[in-house]
């Protein structure tokens, strides 16, 4: 019998001029969405772990039976929501860092503002689980994301100071240390969105600065969209 291999078929579509995305089941994307809206919705409201499934699925206008083939837990699908949303930021860098002419401060900076962004947009949200322990669940998914950042950074960045030790404790002490200046500037209404980025800007090691790749070229930085 004649079979069709997996890359065999993607070559072909390829031929064909079309790709594996083209192929999703449009109400597959409709209903994702629906699911990251409500969950963006109900978590604004009250604390994740409040939420139910059922009331989840409800508001989705999808069964509960359509939530558990896709996801565990209302928090699971709320942690993928807010980390699509901090990969955007992460995007914007590399697009900078691709482009040049960025100072590696500046980069910092550019970087740690789309963060304070993203917060600003779900301050509701990671208020809620600055109130409730069943929902440390939050703080800690933005913990590890922060982490994998800087171990992501460590690694492609290749800075020139970085001291010779283990980097997943740097990742893990910095990772913390951003999240919890994050809960510093939601638990206080004195302390504005500049006072984070200003803090966590001035508590960069010297080393994050020292990326060989990044200093400015020769055209004025006016000229950058």
């Amino acid at each position: 019998m004649y079979k069709i291999t997996a890359h065999g078929r993607v070559q072909r579509e390829l031929r064909e001029g079309r790709t594996l995305n083209d192929r999703i089941d449009p109400r597959i994307t409709r209903t994702a969405q629906a699911f990251e809206q409500a969950i963006a919705d109900l978590a604004a409201q009250r604390p994740v772990s409040q939420i139910t499934v059922a009331e989840l699925a409800d508001r989705a206008g999808v069964t509960r039976a359509t939530f558990y083939n896709r996801y565990s837990t209302p928090l699971d699908l709320l942690i993928q929501v807010l980390h699509t949303d901090l990969e955007r930021g992460h995007r914007l860098e590399e697009e900078r860092r691709a482009q040049g002419g960025y100072a590696a401060r500046e980069l910092l900076r550019l970087a740690t503002t789309e963060v304070a962004d993203h917060v600003e947009r779900f301050t509701a949200v990671y208020r809620h689980a600055l109130a409730d322990p069943a929902d440390s669940g939050v703080y800690e998914a933005l913990v590890h994301h922060f982490s994998d950042y800087a171990l992501d950074f460590m690694v492609h960045c290749d800075p020139t100071g970085l001291p010779d030790v283990n980097r997943q404790v740097i990742a893990q002490f910095m990772a913390h240390g951003f999240a919890g200046a994050i809960k510093a500037w939601l638990s206080d209404s004195s302390v504005t969105k500049d006072d984070l980025v200003d803090a966590a800007v001035a508590c960069a090691p010297a080393w994050w600065m020292d990326e060989a790749d990044s200093a400015p070229d020769s055209a004025d930085a006016s000229d950058r969209p």
